[in-house]
């Protein structure tokens, strides 16, 4: 079993017949999860994103060089961190802490079982 952790989800990372399950943590088993061990399926250009986990939850997380394509087996977990609230950057790189404290961060455990 491993447990992957990204920002996104697509069909293609599951397998062609499958049972998904999904349900929602708290930051804090999030951080659980994360500490336990995961592989990063994060896309390098969502580093300030990634810095904003950083900034609010202290979660720390190796950004690969690029992003790795995920293919899911029965028994994996993917833990996925969705953003909402937080403006384009555009011109710029990063986050102000304000927009960072005013977003709206959810977190959720997805498993692959078989179908």
């Amino acid at each position: 079993m491993r447990t992957y952790f990204g920002f996104g989800i697509a069909p293609s990372m599951f397998p062609g017949t499958c049972a998904i399950g999904k349900r929602e943590l708290t930051p804090e088993q999030a951080k659980g999860l994360i500490a336990e061990g995961i592989e990063p399926c994060l896309n390098p250009s969502h580093k300030a994103s990634i810095d904003a986990m950083q900034s609010r939850f202290g979660i720390e997380v190796a950004i690969p060089v690029k992003a790795p394509v995920v293919k899911l087996g029965f028994g994996d977990r993917l833990l996925v961190m969705g953003v909402s609230g937080l403006p384009r950057l555009e011109g710029r790189h990063e986050y102000t802490q304000a927009e960072i404290d005013g977003a709206k961060f959810d977190f959720s455990l997805w498993t692959v079982s078989e179908g």
